[in-house]
């Protein structure tokens, strides 16, 4: 593919680097809760004996709340005006509280039964979601207003995915940590792992709250003031006519094709990995290591880190690679190398050479690294479309919806792998005596279900509309609107 001809970055839209890390420490905090909450869960059933699709259950529900509350959030937060701002508030109280009750949700009492457990993580874990939104949605929504630059936004959105990384770095031996005997037993493993989890989300989590600005917070109130007086006038009950706004706005942006692609593809790269997540573990260690769980355990993190090295180079060449042939086919291309990845999958993981597990890793860290750095900056691009449209900055709202739609296939994902677990014919009774069939059919749901559904995000995005020169005409067009001849403010 040739590079595209593109121009340079201004001065003044350019990130200062402290604040590109400041922003990072956000995704770090991310990404390890994220690893965190999805990859301590197979201790409810290899720890806590519980049924799989209790697990898959008490995965799901939980996200079904956060998917509900997330465009909640993007819209109290598009509308809050405060002294320290839209973002800033949000972020700094969600990261304390999310901090204290990821922590306290895995002190669990012992010798329970499997309904007290699923109680106890159903209602703690909606909780946590709760709070984890309160967090997330703000910080999301503060990266899409950083910087008004096509490129720049990607370098931003490549730094905090480089810093991100870190977490995948060290999550893939959570396992091995709680297997390891230190503190008694898996259980309790978890809990200490989880004060862990607690202690760098609340130390780090609140960097980007104390440390960055937002740029579009003046401009967002101006555009809006007209609105605002209009409304003012208006007899309409307040709670009333704000919940008008808040549909309105989630049908507005949910109309938005581009913006649709994004979610789409989104969808299909990342759920069509949640599905099948924890399946790399069970092939791992029931096939590749015939039912050792501690060499199991070793192979998982080995491959883990080395796919999160691997991350570390998917996310600077994605980057390199968004300002040279545009943000789309570095998508198409970053994609296609993680679908080779899952492929090697079914040829690289044998039993009679156990290092070939590490093989597709770095081909698989392609995937949701060049996801999660080129999608928040098209996002980006595309508010500033719907800004030319409605006279609005709502970085909130479509950071929200865009997760909204994720998390519903999330939770739906999350709870069909329990099912799809069962499906198989896996008992963890069983131990490395599980029949042949379940482990054929453990290897083709890990190796060809996240194949396929990134094959369709490729289709997905392969017509997105907003190229640099259109990015760079819509800016044009809302500086001359707001009375502006450089960049923003």
């Amino acid at each position: 593919m040739n590079a595209a001809a593109h121009r340079p970055t201004a001065p003044e839209d350019r990130i200062k680097f402290k604040h590109r890390l400041a922003y990072g420490s956000g995704a770090f905090v991310n990404n390890l809760l994220s690893a965190a909450i999805g990859g301590m869960m197979i201790i409810l059933n290899l720890g806590l004996h519980m049924d799989p699709r209790m697990v898959g259950w008490v995965s799901a529900l939980p996200r079904l709340v956060d998917t509900i509350i997330d465009p909640v959030m993007g819209y109290v937060s598009d509308n809050t005006r405060s002294r320290w701002g839209r973002r800033r508030p949000y972020i700094f109280v969600g990261a304390i509280l999310t901090a204290v009750v990821f922590a306290l949700m895995w002190q669990l009492p012992r010798d329970a039964s499997p309904n007290f457990y699923f109680v106890w993580f159903l209602v703690g874990s909606i909780v946590f979601y709760v709070c984890y939104t309160i967090f997330v949605a703000p910080w999301v929504a503060l990266g899409y207003e950083l910087t008004p630059d096509y490129h720049e936004r990607t370098r931003l959105m490549g730094t905090q995915n480089f810093i991100g990384q870190i977490a995948y770095v060290v999550s893939p031996w959570f396992l091995w940590i709680m297997n390891g005997g230190k503190f008694g037993d898996q259980v309790a493993g978890a809990g200490w792992l989880a004060i862990a989890v607690a202690v760098a989300t609340l130390i780090l989590g609140v960097l980007p709250a104390i440390f960055l600005r937002e740029r579009m917070a003046s401009l967002a109130t101006s555009e809006v003031k007209a609105h605002k007086a209009e409304a003012a006038t208006r007899k309409d009950n307040a709670l009333k006519r704000n919940v008008s706004e808040f549909f309105a706005g989630f049908a507005s942006t949910m109309s938005t094709r581009p913006f649709l692609k994004l979610c789409a593809a989104t969808f299909l790269v990342f759920n069509g990995f949640i599905l099948i997540s924890a399946f790399s573990s069970y092939v791992i260690i029931y096939y590749v290591a015939q039912g050792d769980q501690a060499l199991g355990s070793k192979w998982v993190g080995l491959a883990g880190t080395v796919g999160a090295v691997g991350s570390f180079a998917a996310v600077a060449m994605v980057t390199w690679l968004g300002t040279r042939i545009g943000k789309r086919r570095a998508f198409l291309v970053s994609t296609a190398i993680s679908m080779v990845g899952y492929g090697l999958k079914w040829f690289c993981y044998n039993p009679n050479h156990p290092w070939l597990v590490l093989v597709p890793a770095p081909l698989l860290a392609f995937g949701l690294g060049g996801l999660f750095t080129l999608m928040p900056s098209m996002i980006a691009d595309v508010v500033d479309a719907d800004e030319l449209k409605t006279y609005q900055r709502r970085e909130g709202m479509f950071s929200s919806v865009f997760w909204f739609t994720v998390k519903l296939g999330l939770s739906a994902a999350l709870a069909a792998s329990g099912y799809l677990l069962n499906a198989t014919g896996f008992n963890v009774d069983l131990g490395g005596a599980q029949p042949a069939a379940t482990i054929i059919r453990l290897r083709l749901f890990d190796t060809f279900v996240p194949f396929v559904t990134s094959g369709i995000a490729i289709w997905a995005v392969a017509t997105f509309p907003i190229t640099e020169a259109k990015a760079y005409e819509v800016r044009q067009e809302l500086e001359r609107r707001r009375g502006r001849t450089g960049a923003a403010e």
